[in-house]
Order: structure tokens, then sequence, then C-alpha cells
């Protein structure tokens, strides 16, 4: 019963800690062409839950991670934390060029403007796959004792992300003030990375808080404004005017 109650909390965890992996994967996704997006984020979210598992085969390995090697100014530096401000920056910087390339004018596109090609779309999410795998496993294991509940949560949730990772990108690519709000919750999650890197916990329930309330004003605002012609955002696939 232990162990099933375990499971239970372990999976929800798992499918809350995904909606960043599932909302980066998207983002980057969408610079694609529409017939790549799918394949995409089924290769994302595959090479995400193989980092998973193999991270939880190499627990040895994974201990070794969190334990501090060095200091600097004071504060503890582990291969934990140096994959965390280093993954956390990318998110950075990442949110801050795509909500950039996504409101600036045509001048600055035509100007500045770069080729996607797939596999530079996938190599950006194995990157923060790794980020992210890094931060679900040691969850799990702070969370559950038996190998088999962690693991079995890790695969449902990955099944349940990989169910509905296509409706979730179409909806934010649909509604382009849901493009900028997920942009500015993986700003915001890129910036809890670096703090928790750095030694600074945060409590995860006010920041998932904050974001699901600046989403439900969203979805308010939305049906308040249903009759309005919505912002186009620059999309490399989507129809320019």
């Amino acid at each position: 019963m232990e162990a099933l109650t375990a499971l239970a909390a372990l999976t929800a965890m798992e499918i809350v800690l995904g909606i960043d992996n599932i909302v980066f994967i998207a983002i980057v996704a969408s610079k694609l062409p529409i017939h790549q997006q799918p394949k995409a984020r089924l290769m994302g979210l595959t090479v995400a839950l193989v980092m998973r598992l193999a991270l939880l085969l190499t627990l040895k390995w994974l201990i070794g991670l969190t334990k501090p090697f060095a200091t600097f100014m004071g504060i503890p530096i582990s291969g934990k934390s140096l994959i965390l401000v280093l993954g956390g920056l990318f998110l950075i910087g990442k949110s801050t060029y795509e909500i950039h390339d996504k409101l600036e004018g045509p001048e600055h596109r035509e100007q500045f403007a770069s080729p996607t090609s797939f596999p530079l779309v996938v190599a950006q999410i194995v990157m923060i796959d790794l980020v992210f795998a890094l931060d679900s496993v040691i969850t799990a294991i702070g969370m559950a004792r038996q190998l088999w509940v962690m693991v079995t949560a890790i695969v449902i949730a990955m099944v349940i992300m990989l169910l509905s990772a296509g409706t979730i990108s179409h909806f934010i690519n649909r509604h382009p003030t849901l493009k900028i709000l997920a942009l500015s919750f993986l700003l915001l999650i890129g910036v809890m990375l670096v703090a928790e890197g750095l030694g600074k916990h945060i409590e995860r329930g006010y920041i998932y808080f904050a974001m699901g309330f600046s989403l439900f004003v969203e979805l308010l605002n939305m049906r308040l404004r249903a009759v309005s012609e919505p912002v186009k955002l620059h999309s490399p696939s989507l129809p320019q005017p």
C-alpha cells in the first residue's frame, strides 16, 4: 500500500515537473516546418525518457554528482550544481532570444534571421532534457525507496506527456499571448535552476502557483476577448502577412 501511494504521488510530481519540458519542446519545435514538429516532439520526449531511466540505473554516479568537489566564494560546487546553473543560463538566454524574435519587426527578422535545422532543434532539446532529467530523477529518489516505483512513475508520466504534447503545442502556437507567457514561464524556471545551482532553494510550489494563476488570468482574458483579432507573432511555420 505504501508503495502504491508513493507511486501515485511520484507520478503526479513527475507530470508537474514534465510540464516545463513539454513547454520548452513546444516552443523550440515550433521553429521547424509543421510536418517536422511531431517528429521533433516525439524524439525530444523519447530522449527525455531514456535519460531519466539511464540516470536511475546509475544511482551511484548520480549520488556522486551531488557531492561538492570545490567551493567558490563560499558556495559548494558539485556536478549537479554546475548542470543546474548551465541549464538555467541556457533557458534564460533561449527564452529571452525567443521573446525578442517573436516580437521584433520584419526589418529585424530579415536582418538577423538564420535557418533552423532539425539537428539544431534536437540538440537544444537534448541539452535541456539533461537538466530536467537530473532534476526529475533526484526528486524521484527523494520521494520513493523502491527502484521499480521510480521507474514506473517516470514511464507513466512520460507516456502521458507524449500523448498530450501535440495538443499542448498546438494550443500554445494558436494563441500568441500564451506563447509569450510560456516563454516567461521558461525564463522563471531558468532563474530558479540558477538559484538552486548556487545553493538557494526556492519552493517549487510558489513557482507553479504563480504560473497557474497567470495561466488562469490569461484564459479569462482570452474568453473575454474572443472576438478580437489576435496579435501575429513571427514564426517560420506560419504564413507571414
